[in-house]
């Protein structure tokens, strides 16, 4: 049965402070069984939504599924070339969480899930299209 089921944007909990992070990709977790979105923590992470509208921990936010059907504009750490395969950026930087990047040229396991549809450069708005989740394995 297809109850409760939705489309686009929804509300969901903000698992912590999102201030001003509109446009940053956000991974959907809970507590308790809760449902709350927070910044990714790792590269692997599977940060699938876009916040639209940010809060302050425990608001009420909301946020947008990423669908391949649809293009969408997030912060790019670096730049990108139209058709790069996308990752998270560094999150061991705070300030870079829920940012994407291009993959680097560093060693080491990324997980792409979109490309570039734009030329973009560091701190700018990359527009980027979901595509699938896939591990790309950088070597030293």
């Amino acid at each position: 049965m297809q109850n409760d089921v939705r489309a686009g944007i929804f509300p969901v909990k903000a698992g912590e402070d999102l201030t001003g992070k509109e446009d940053y990709l956000v991974v959907l977790s809970h507590t308790a069984g809760v449902p709350e979105v927070n910044l990714p923590t790792a590269i692997t992470d599977h940060a699938l939504y876009v916040l639209i509208s940010a809060g302050t921990s425990g608001a009420v936010v909301s946020v947008a599924p990423l669908s391949p059907e649809k293009t969408y504009r997030v912060p790019i750490k670096g730049g990108c070339n139209p058709g790069d395969r996308l990752c998270l950026a560094d999150v061991s930087v705070a300030a870079d969480k829920g940012k994407v990047r291009a993959v680097p040229e560093d060693a080491g396991d990324y997980r792409t899930f979109a490309r570039a549809e734009s030329l973009s450069t560091d701190g700018n708005l990359a527009k980027i299209r979901p595509a699938g989740v896939e591990t790309i394995t950088v070597a030293g």
